[in-house]
């Protein structure tokens, strides 16, 4: 159950956050017995069903339960039409929390596409299903995974406990989280697009409509991955076998990698996103203002830097659009539960200097004391091992039911003992900690 300090005050506080939620629309829909996922094994009871809003859940609860439910926001964000299965994949994938004994419960979201704030009130929405219709708990523990990282640490900001310190949400744990906030977490994507243009000169093609790179696409246009993909193959020959790439792609490929730091395997998923996501950013959420700048950033790692500065496509931020980013997606570091985070250190997607720039802003917070932050050596972004999961879930539940901070240390020193019951591989590195978010992104003025 919600852990109350007992006295008018606390509870009026309560009363006034659940008040306001159900006034913006968060009222619950029937929900409907659902054949479970193989994946979550035995003995589980499943319900789907759609909120008021348009977000689709799953719910998953064991019949041998603990009492513990994780509330899951999940990555992206996801561009795809919503539908009832929206979040299956994302229990699937998290299944072992389930397995555990912890009830699940995932939003696809109202919508597709941007909105932390958004995020956060589907995400409460989703446990107020859970607890009307199949069961109250005795903890609730918010997942954020990825994107998902950045809805679930806003919720732990801002609706995780009432203004009277009264909690809704015991603890928060942040999976591979994209974490650097919103105005400066895609900086490196912003410069992705400008370099690839520069090199390739396909994204928009000469005899395309041009368009500025920060767009991603012009309001109404559509790029599939596939296309994409093409388009960046012609260019850097990233498809084919490196000894059937011509001299020219070689060199593409290896400029464009080197300046923006973005490795080779992911290289296609960023520019999706920087392409799809860009699009729905700038031209929905924003109203077709920019974010991004480049104005004052000094390439570097190129066969011709010089060249490369000269010629690169410069653009500048509006500054009313990134202060209505900042608000949406911007982490202040004022946590109000404890929170624990995992993150691969050859993390693809999400850099692990993330985590450093969020650590940053905890500690002006003045928040440290809520935050641990732990460092697996995996290369991974969608999934690290089941053992890795269970054993910062274990950390995180001794911490709210015995007060007990855990440490790096301890964490990977508890792994084996989760490794024996559930499997997968220990990978903790409890000594490492991340470089500077600005030593692996390009630094520009007024950012860092």
């Amino acid at each position: 159950m919600i852990r109350m300090t007992r006295t008018h005050s606390a509870y009026a506080a309560l009363f006034l956050i659940l008040g306001g939620l159900l006034a913006t629309g968060a009222s619950a829909t029937a929900q409907t017995a659902t054949e479970c996922p193989r994946e979550v094994g035995a003995a589980v009871e499943c319900w789907t069903g759609k909120d008021d809003n348009g977000a689709y859940y799953w719910i998953a609860k064991p019949k041998q339960w603990n009492g513990v439910l994780i509330v899951h926001a999940h990555g992206g964000p996801r561009m795809a039409p919503l539908g009832p299965d929206s979040s299956r994949p994302d229990l699937v994938r998290f299944s072992i929390m389930v397995k555990a004994g912890y009830a699940w419960v995932g939003t696809s979201y109202r919508r597709p596409g941007y909105g932390v704030r958004m995020g956060v009130k589907d995400a409460e929405n989703s446990r107020r299903i859970f607890v009307d219709h199949i069961a109250k708990p005795r903890r609730t523990i918010a997942h954020g995974q990825s994107w998902g990282g950045k809805v679930a640490a806003k919720l732990n900001e801002t609706i995780a406990a009432t203004p009277d310190g009264v909690r809704i949400y015991d603890g928060v744990l942040l999976t591979s989280g994209v974490i650097a906030g919103g105005v400066h977490g895609y900086d490196y994507r912003a410069d992705l697009r400008a370099v690839y243009q520069y090199y390739c000169h396909n994204h928009p093609r000469p005899d395309e409509a041009q368009y500025p790179v920060w767009m991603g696409l012009p309001k109404g246009a559509t790029m599939r991955r596939k296309e994409l993909a093409a388009r960046i193959d012609a260019c850097t020959g990233i498809a084919t076998p490196a000894a059937q790439r011509t001299a020219e792609q070689q060199q593409n490929l290896d400029n464009i990698l080197d300046v923006t730091r973005i490795p080779e395997r992911s290289l296609v998923s960023h520019m999706e996103w920087a392409t799809n996501l860009f699009q729905d950013v700038t031209q929905r959420f924003l109203g077709g203002r920019n974010p991004f700048t480049n104005a004052t950033v000094r390439y570097s790692g190129s066969s011709d830097d010089d060249a490369l500065n000269r010629g690169i496509a410069r653009f500048s931020a509006d500054p009313a659009a990134v202060a209505q980013l900042a608000d949406d997606s911007d982490m202040t570091g004022a946590l109000k539960a404890p929170e624990i985070t995992m993150h691969a250190i050859h993390d693809p997607t999400a850099f692990v200097e993330h985590e450093a720039r969020y650590h940053a802003a905890v500690a002006h917070a003045g928040k440290e004391d809520l935050l641990v932050q732990t460092f697996v050596d995996e290369t991974q972004h969608s999934y690290l091992t089941d053992a890795d999961y269970i054993t910062v879930l274990n950390a995180l539940m001794d911490w709210i039911d015995h007060g007990r901070k855990p440490t790096p240390a301890g964490i990977a020193a508890a792994c084996p003992e989760a490794q024996r019951q559930f499997g997968g591989r220990c990978s903790f590195v409890p000594d490492f900690s991340p470089r500077p978010y600005f030593s692996r992104v390009l630094p520009r003025d007024g950012k860092g």
